[in-house]
């Protein structure tokens, strides 16, 4: 068996089928595993994740992933609601609650579903029907920050869609009690380095996959650092990055409909780190901030410290950082949250930071959007096999697509449904690199 993609996905759907007895390796292009979960140590020895960190309050798969491995779950600190602020200045109620009726009607719309001429609308359609300047950015912020989209690229149904795959916007958008109810001591990363540890010689970094080649006698996958036959494959990539390997024979037109019909989201990460979370004596440290570039920040400080600062930055505003350096991200990051936060915000002990649109094999984040007036990308994406070919990742999820969840719950549904299909055809599954 060969799993390609050492994302939370490939590694769990690897190790499953492991200990069942199958042989298997695991392909991954970059030069280390994680895919989307990226950890880093901070001069304090604390962990700060780059890439997807929050667990939510029903990932009932990543909860015992994480008590398995050993790491300890602990929940955001966060107080009732962000602080949402304009420059110098926070938000008045007024405009608050014109979004929040807005908002309320796209939940309505996610429930009872949309006509499918709303998949012609899109985002940026949406947000120029709101009235009023304020009520409009905060809406636009809250959608570059929940999708990543770029709005003139994604459409109200697909939006919608997600909404009601994901739990709703209340469990999407809220900390405690939602989708970003709890963190990890150890960083999200530590879950992907203990799988990868079992698995040990298995996972082999740095080979990048150019084709794929289906016969008679199995597999054959071509890669920059040689090849491998195996019996089956599962893709736990991307669909975007699918388009970066050659298939023979080519896969079917709805396969390369979605390949070619989805596109990597946007999105910016930083977290800032200080001896402790002094913002906490003036502020919970939990806002949504309307000047370019819209951004979110919250507090991911551990229980026993140090401080952690969490900004994030979606769709097009995200691109807008790249050509500025550390420094001057930073303060046009945290250069308005002096005002709210105190002078102590610009001079962390480290920063850390990650342009997940520049990553050259993620290609982006949080997950693979639809292109507007195309549907082969709604959550969650289709996983149907094609002859040995199988498909993976968390856009395929039936449940918590999009979430590191969705990656363990389709980790583990592919490789009992590779298992399932060597058993009934009485097939080994050979696996090695010449």
């Amino acid at each position: 068996m060969a799993v390609i993609g050492a994302g939370l996905s490939g590694l769990i759907a690897a190790r499953e089928l492991h200990r069942r007895g199958i042989e298997v390796l695991v392909l991954e292009a970059a030069d280390r595993w994680g895919g989307r979960a990226l950890s880093e140590v901070t001069p304090f020895g604390s962990h700060v994740d780059l890439g997807g960190q929050w667990i939510g309050h029903d990932h009932h798969r990543v909860t015992a992933l994480a008590t398995e491995l050993g790491a300890t779950k602990f929940p955001m600190h966060t107080g009732t609601v962000p602080a949402v602020v304009d420059g110098v200045r926070r938000v008045r109620i007024p405009s608050m609650l014109v979004a929040g009726a807005v908002l309320a009607g796209v939940e309505a719309l996610s429930r009872i579903g949309v006509l499918e001429r709303w998949n012609t609308a899109t985002l940026a359609d949406w947000l120029g029907k709101v009235p009023g300047r304020t009520s409009r950015r905060l809406l636009e912020v809250i959608a570059l920050i929940s999708w990543t989209a770029d709005p003139d690229r994604m459409s109200i149904q697909a939006m919608a869609t997600m909404v009601r795959r994901q739990g709703g916007l209340r469990t999407m958008l809220s900390t405690r009690g939602g989708a970003q109810d709890s963190l990890l001591v150890e960083g999200i990363g530590a879950l992907a380095d203990g799988i990868a540890t079992e698995l040990g010689e298995r996972v082999l970094p740095g080979h990048r996959v150019t084709s794929i080649t289906a016969n008679d006698d199995g597999v054959t996958v071509d890669t920059t650092s040689g090849q491998v036959h195996a019996a089956k494959v599962i893709v736990t990539v991307p669909p975007p990055m699918v388009r970066r390997i050659a298939f023979d024979p080519p896969l079917p037109e709805s396969r390369e409909a979605l390949v070619r019909n989805t596109y990597m989201g946007t999105v910016y990460k930083a977290i800032a780190v200080y001896d402790r979370p002094f913002w906490r004596d003036r502020s919970d440290g939990e806002f949504l901030v309307l000047d370019a570039p819209g951004r979110a920040v919250f507090d991911t400080s551990p229980p026993e410290g140090p401080g952690h600062l969490c900004v994030l930055v979606g769709g097009p505003e995200a691109r807008t950082l790249d050509g500025l350096d550390p420094a001057e991200r930073r303060e046009a990051l945290f250069g308005v949250l002096t005002d709210h936060l105190g002078p102590e915000v610009l001079e962390p002990v480290s920063w850390h930071e990650k342009s997940w649109h520049l990553d050259e094999y993620v290609g982006g984040g949080y997950l693979a959007l639809p292109v507007a007036g195309t549907t082969e990308g709604f959550l969650p994406v289709d996983s149907t096999p094609v002859g040995d070919i199988h498909w993976a990742g968390t856009e395929t999820a039936a449940d918590h697509a999009g979430y590191f969840e969705g990656a363990v719950e389709s980790g583990v549904r592919v490789a009992a449904e590779v298992a399932a299909a060597l058993a009934r055809e009485g097939r080994d599954s050979p696996g090695g690199t010449s």
